[in-house]
């Protein structure tokens, strides 16, 4: 009998989502379940009721095609609910081998996006980060510890990790500049480079709060300005989605 954490998190409703998402999560793959975990926000701290929720459903090997579409018809149902925490959830199904070493960094896994009804295949969780964070802080939510799962991931596989992401957005920023008029990216692009300059000083994974904080003490003083706006902007990102900046 699948053994559920029923209280993972300080919010009733959230919680009720993670059980379900677990449980369905687990009829669907059957023998192929390992195990489910909160990694990001709930993970490293200073999440709120506003936050997406980031999660990792390991497997003992990929999903077959029937367990694939079990899948996809759970998450496109979830945007559907009233609940906000429903509408956010984002992670991945990473086969366990490929999730305990860093030897498959980059490979497409099974992933759903915040807010989306249609699964992909993307690397989007498949990062040094995720695995420390999931490893170091991970909230089980069903399971053995997420620390048995991952080997450990140094600070300067995390410093290469930092490395790649900014190479990565500032990619994506090239593409269209345009997508800075929007009132969600703006503070999204400032907490990014923040988190991602303070794993390069520290080797560590730090949260978006600890990140902006960070930033406003250790960076340049011509930065303070931008770094207090974003900072600002913390409740309810979502709200703002595609409007101005």
């Amino acid at each position: 009998m699948l053994g559920v954490n029923e209280h993972p998190t300080e919010f009733p409703g959230l919680n009720e989502a993670l059980v379900e998402l677990t449980t369905r999560a687990a009829e669907i793959l059957g023998a192929n379940f390992v195990g489910a975990y909160l990694q990001g926000s709930f993970a490293v701290g200073d999440a709120d009721v506003h936050s997406d929720v980031d999660f990792i459903i390991p497997t003992v090997e990929e999903i077959t095609a029937e367990q694939e579409a079990g899948l996809r018809e759970m998450h496109a149902e979830f945007p559907e609910r009233d609940a906000y925490c429903a509408q956010h959830l984002e992670g991945s199904y990473p086969p366990a081998e490929e999730l305990r070493t860093l030897e498959a960094a980059g490979r497409d896994w099974l992933y759903i996006d915040n807010g989306h009804k249609v699964m992909e295949r993307s690397p989007h969780c498949n990062t040094a980060v995720v695995r420390r964070s999931l490893r170091e802080f991970g909230v089980t939510l069903a399971g053995p510890a997420a620390r048995s799962l991952i080997d450990e991931v140094g600070a300067d596989d995390l410093r290469a990790g930092a490395v790649a992401a900014a190479a990565g957005n500032h990619a994506w920023l090239r593409e269209d500049w345009n997508v800075l008029d929007n009132a969600w990216t703006q503070p999204y692009v400032v907490t990014t480079f923040c988190r991602i300059l303070e794993t390069l000083d520290s080797g560590r994974v730090t949260s978006k709060l600890e990140a902006l904080l960070w930033g406003i003490d250790n960076l340049d003083p011509q930065w303070s300005g931008l770094i207090r706006q974003a900072l600002d902007d913390r409740p309810d990102p979502w709200e703002r989605t595609g409007k101005p900046a």
